[in-house]
């Protein structure tokens, strides 16, 4: 049963028309960049619900041996951790008398379509940071959920203070997108990505009681994800930078020189590193840099776009990160 503001209505339709009887082009005001969904590496789990990881968690004891005199034999330790997916869905509906006004079906159904697919990625990015299982058990648990604490489990190595108390904080991260560090999974035997189905013509229900059956056009939208992280130590958490103090510029976080910590805890053989920022953040890094000189942050080209990179590595845009967040203690 539709609910009293989700089925598409005569409103939406004239909202969308031009002068010509034609649809417009939408100002698409809604859409964000999500840069992480685009760096995402992707793999089909080991399970029909995730992916089962196995963690090295000790390494074999050494010895000096004298001549003469043997030593003990010993074993690396290892631990499994079983990563769940979850199945994010979307349905479409709209009235097919409504649909077929002016003979303007297929181009009503697909404006209409288009941002199920933009709600979706901003969903997925939005969880990749956010989600928690502990609060939902339908969603995976993102990021900010996993590197939440500073002081207690071994991943606080990887979170640094930037200072910053309240509420009005938000985030840098700086990710390894491999499968020794964070990827994305779908179930196994199951098909990975956004999928869509065009449910074709089929009964409605209006939001009547008892509800009464009108026919439409139906869709579904489904997505089967979940995240893993493989290797904390490939996740660096920038928390508690005062978004306040960071546009006033009175006590702001140096955001350079904490770059500079973040980068250097990366393993070695770190390869597809990714620093992620909103755009509050981009512009105050622009502006805290307009009269510093430094080696360190450059800007290269990107799709005919200048694109800016700290030590070598890419800044990217995320608009899913908030400026609202509690601080991390």
């Amino acid at each position: 049963m539709a609910a009293i503001g989700t089925a598409v209505n005569l409103l939406d339709l004239s909202t969308r028309m031009d002068p010509n009887g034609g649809l417009a082009p939408i100002a698409e005001l809604l859409s964000q960049t999500n840069s992480f969904n685009k760096n995402m590496v992707w793999k089909e789990g080991n399970l029909t619900t995730g992916e089962r990881v196995t963690i090295r968690s000790g390494l074999p004891t050494i010895y000096f041996r004298k001549l003469n005199q043997g030593i003990q034999p010993s074993k690396s330790t290892t631990v499994q951790v079983d990563e769940g997916t979850c199945m994010m869905e979307g349905r479409g509906q709209i009235d097919k008398d409504l649909a077929d006004l002016n003979g303007l079906t297929s181009a009503f159904r697909m404006s209409e379509n288009q941002p199920f697919i933009e709600s979706m990625g901003q969903t997925f990015g939005a969880k990749s940071f956010y989600g928690n299982t502990g609060l939902d058990p339908e969603q995976f648990t993102g990021l900010a959920t996993r590197f939440s604490d500073n002081s207690g489990p071994a991943n606080a190595e990887n979170i640094i203070d930037g200072g910053g108390t309240g509420s009005d904080n938000t985030s840098i991260w700086v990710i390894d997108h491999s499968e020794q560090g964070v990827y994305g999974i779908y179930p196994k035997g199951l098909q990975g990505g956004l999928q869509h189905e065009d449910l074709g013509l089929g009964d409605a229900f209006d939001a009547q009681t008892p509800p009464a059956r009108f026919r439409a056009y139906m869709d579904l939208w489904q997505w089967k994800c979940g995240l893993v992280v493989k290797d904390w130590r490939r996740v660096v958490r920038i928390a508690n930078i005062d978004v306040s103090n960071l546009i006033a510029e009175t006590s702001a976080a140096d955001i350079l020189e904490l770059l500079a910590v973040a980068v250097d805890k990366f393993p070695a053989d770190s390869k597809n590193l990714r620093i992620y920022v909103n755009r509050t953040v981009k512009t105050m890094l622009r502006i805290q840099t307009m009269n510093r000189p430094n080696v360190y942050l450059t800007v290269g080209n990107e799709e005919g776009k200048p694109k800016n990179y700290f030590d070598g590595i890419p800044i990217e845009l995320h608009d899913q990160l908030l400026s609202t967040e509690s601080a991390v203690s």
